[in-house]
């Protein structure tokens, strides 16, 4: 959808303004996926429009110093030389949720869906329940409903209760910007079981849905949002609530079409895909 609203809106309009006729340059659907995914992440295309500014300004710089001829192809490996180093790439959220107590949340912002990471710690020392990163009541309430759950069922989930002790700490980055809502839930409770045992999240894997002190995973909003977001990321697999099913015929088709989804409506159905193996399925019903 963004490689199109950029080929036939985006691109004609900035060519123009930086003084090049529409047969001097041009830039491949490769190449504008590659500024889609690894220099932008957003709903909108503002920062799309921004680097296909930046990268005719360099075409027609090239041209008036006759360091180049037209027509000028820009392809996927010619993209970092006109825009610098990614500035997201899978890799990087792979290296986040490398080590225990990190997963990978979705969450809806006022431009769109956006990809969160949230980080639990442990102390020793101390008792209770440190929460930071701008979070609202809301958001708290759902870290204090993860903790709850994972003491209550520490045995069933292979928790050493010697764990449970000593104080924790759940930060959510980006401590800038106000966060609320429950659909954290499910990626709070993922974070302290993987803290706790000392498995790891699994990289391509996104999450969100409530979850209340039974483990039940409840409906949230804002899922095409949040699916779009993902994808951006280079995510491959998403965990929703079981009950947001028909929310996934909002999503585009092709968006579908690369990517698995797990519906679940127990926690620990989450756990056991966000911590285990990959499964085939497109749609799993856990």
């Amino acid at each position: 959808e963004k490689v199109a609203i950029a080929r036939h809106h985006l691109m004609p309009r900035q060519i123009e303004r930086n003084g090049l006729r529409e047969d001097e340059v041009t830039v491949t659907d490769d190449a504008l996926r590659e500024i889609v995914a690894s220099y932008t992440r957003e709903a909108g295309v503002r920062n799309l429009e921004r680097e296909l500014s930046k990268t005719f300004r360099k075409v027609a710089t090239k041209l008036a110093a006759s360091d180049a001829t037209a027509p000028v192809v820009v392809d996927r490996e010619d993209v970092r030389g006109y825009l610098g180093r990614q500035r997201f790439s899978f890799e990087e959220m792979a290296e986040r949720t490398s080590v225990p107590g990190v997963a990978t949340g979705l969450a809806v912002t006022g431009t769109g869906g956006d990809v969160l990471f949230i980080e639990a710690t442990r102390e020793d020392e101390g008792e209770g329940l440190t929460l930071t990163g701008q979070l609202g009541d809301v958001m708290k309430e759902s870290a204090q409903i993860a903790l709850s759950f994972v003491r209550s069922h520490a045995t069933e989930l292979g928790i050493e209760p010697t764990r449970l002790t000593g104080r924790f700490h759940v930060h959510v980055p980006a401590g800038a910007v106000p966060k609320d809502g429950p659909s954290a839930g499910v990626t709070m409770t993922t974070a302290l079981v993987s803290l706790l045992t000392g498995e790891t999240v699994r990289p391509a894997v996104g999450m969100t849905g409530e979850v209340t002190l039974q483990g039940r995973v409840l409906p949230i909003g804002g899922v095409k949002q949040k699916v779009l977001a993902a994808h951006r990321a280079g995510l491959t697999e998403v965990i929703l609530p079981k009950r947001n099913e028909g929310d996934l015929d909002d999503v585009p088709e092709q968006v579908r079409a690369e990517m698995r989804f797990h519906l679940a409506d127990d926690v620990r159905d989450v756990l056991g895909i966000a911590l285990g193996e990959p499964t085939p399925s497109s749609v799993t019903a856990a």
